[in-house]
């Protein structure tokens, strides 16, 4: 199926990332939250995105005007009515998607498909709840979404293979790779990636090394770009927190257990860069 027009369900950091590559990529897109001000707030970071792009010469301002002109803003499910896809990319909530894919499946066309950008919840229950489980995938992009060229296909044990195709085709016209990935807890990079993050955690707290020691051995020793709990702050500690309860939910392996001291940074409202201060101040 020929993908025209897609709804964007959120409008934050992924939904809006989500947002400028498939405008930057010609799709028509509608970029939908829940609050008027929070999608203004959305576009407001797309055209900052595309104006840095423009200042270092990689876009014209040409092609700035027309990747906006190809995205509008919506604050009701009304608008999904004649889309060709979905992309969920509400919080990581489980009711609340749940919720958005149920009341979605009645309101969009027959063939259309229904894609999360969730990084570890259950496509197979999801597709559940609504009335075109062979439809639904999911569609996990990485942050920072213009940067990142992962994609997740996520594929749930009804998810049909026409939609796995379509979904392939979407990712290489964003410049994206796609890889294949069975519906299962955190799916592949979370189940090796936020484990990894938990462990800094309890490396921390166990008193072994510093904040900036333990980040400075991850970077130089084992050569990743940026340390664990530096990339804890980026994510923000309550997804971190959140995906680790899903994997010690869906395998009962006391080894996904979440670290208390990742649970006391969350209960004091240190969640990293959103709020200011995590393992590091910002």
């Amino acid at each position: 199926m020929e993908i025209n027009k897609v709804l964007v369900i959120g409008s934050g950091q992924m939904g809006s990332g989500i947002a400028q590559v498939l405008a930057q990529a010609g799709y028509e897109v509608v970029l939908n939250d829940i609050k008027q001000e929070f999608v203004e707030r959305g576009l407001n970071n797309i055209t900052k995105q595309l104006t840095r792009l423009v200042e270092k010469g990689r876009v014209t301002e040409a092609d700035k005007e027309q990747y906006l002109a190809n995205i509008t803003t919506s604050v009701s499910y009304d608008d999904a009515k004649d889309v060709d896809l979905v992309i969920e990319a509400a919080t990581e909530n489980r009711e609340i998607k749940l919720n958005i894919f149920k009341q979605l499946s009645e309101l969009v066309k027959e063939d259309a498909i229904l894609a999360t950008n969730t990084s570890s919840l259950s496509i197979t229950e999801i597709a559940t709840v609504t009335n075109r489980p062979h439809k639904v995938i999911g569609l996990h992009f990485f942050n920072p979404v213009p940067v990142m060229k992962l994609i997740e296909l996520n594929i749930g044990l009804t998810t049909d293979r026409e939609t796995v195709e379509a979904m392939k085709t979407l990712s290489e016209r964003l410049g994206k790779t796609a890889i294949e990935v069975k519906d299962a807890p955190g799916f592949a990079v979370n189940r090796i990636l936020i484990p990894m993050i938990n462990e800094a955690i309890f490396v921390l707290s166990e008193g072994i090394s510093t904040v900036e020691e333990i980040d400075e051995a991850m970077k130089l020793g084992a050569n990743h770009p940026m340390g664990p709990l530096a990339l804890a702050d980026y994510i923000g500690l309550d997804t971190v927190q959140a995906i680790m309860n899903v994997l010690y939910d869906g395998y009962k392996d006391p080894k996904y257990r979440p670290c208390h001291l990742l649970r006391k940074y969350v209960e004091a409202g240190k969640l990293g860069r959103k709020s200011g201060a995590g393992f590091y101040n910002y």
